[in-house]
């Protein structure tokens, strides 16, 4: 099997990369793909690059060319739902794209000529990652440490819906916008029902990890860069680690 790894930005993709042992290196499309073992299991990673379009020409590349058996995203997202906090660890169950909008020609995000509004995670690819989330969270006593050293205390993992599109929500305004939109969904993102879409229509599954980095609100720009450069990556690779035990 062959797993594909996808980031939106470098900097949740760095440790990732420098951990593939036996690298191979193809650029394709602006973009640098990296093929490889990662704790024993044949990957390809890819920087994606922000945004859906990106994400999206990313992951057929990914299908097409090197023929993936499935697909991770991780990264970070900023937090819709009160009750995540920084730290928080989202699994993806629906995806919406939540700047889908073709009123009155169909229901608000409906996807065209699909008929769904939404993109579901067969439950079996959450009970996997959610088995692995909880096994990173119980068991990386040292990374835990680390986080609490900077008051993000006692991190936990929820499964719910989250909202992707070509908007970084960060006023207060937006976030309850969205909520009111599409009030089941914890958190946004960039990319996620973009590449759910394409995984859709190649029919590889897919399944999206999201670690909470701002609370989506003014203060989101600066909360969601220094996550970033401080955590973004441990936790992916962390995630990842005991994820491949599960899938071996």
């Amino acid at each position: 099997m062959l797993l594909g790894i996808m980031g939106a930005m470098p900097e949740e993709m760095d440790k990732i990369i420098a951990a593939i042992s036996n690298k191979e290196i193809v650029e394709r499309g602006s973009r640098i793909y990296y093929r490889g073992d990662l704790f024993g299991q044949e990957v390809v990673a890819v920087f994606s690059r922000w945004g859906k379009v990106a994400a999206a020409t990313t992951a057929t590349h990914m299908i097409m060319e090197f023929n993936v058996d499935r697909i991770v995203f991780t990264g970070v997202a900023g937090a819709i739902s009160p009750e995540l906090n920084v730290g928080d660890v989202v699994i993806g169950q629906r995806l919406y794209q939540h700047d889908m909008d073709a009123r009155p020609l169909m229901r608000r995000f409906e996807i065209p000529l699909t008929g769904k509004t939404s993109y579901e995670t067969p439950i079996q690819n959450v009970e996997t990652m959610s088995q692995a989330v909880h096994n990173f969270l119980k068991n990386n006593k040292e990374f835990r440490k680390i986080l609490a050293e900077q008051q993000i205390l006692n991190p936990k993992m929820i499964i719910g819906d989250i909202a992707s599109g070509d908007l970084f929500i960060s006023s207060t305004n937006m976030k309850n916008a969205l909520s009111k939109n599409l009030p089941s969904v914890v958190c946004a993102e960039m990319e996620g029902a973009a590449v759910a879409q394409v995984c859709d229509d190649y029919d590889v599954p897919l399944i999206v990890v999201r670690i909470i980095s701002d609370s989506a609100d003014e203060e989101a720009h600066t909360s969601a860069i220094g996550f970033v450069n401080q955590h973004a990556s441990d936790y992916s690779l962390s995630i990842l680690k005991e994820y491949i035990q599960l899938i071996k």
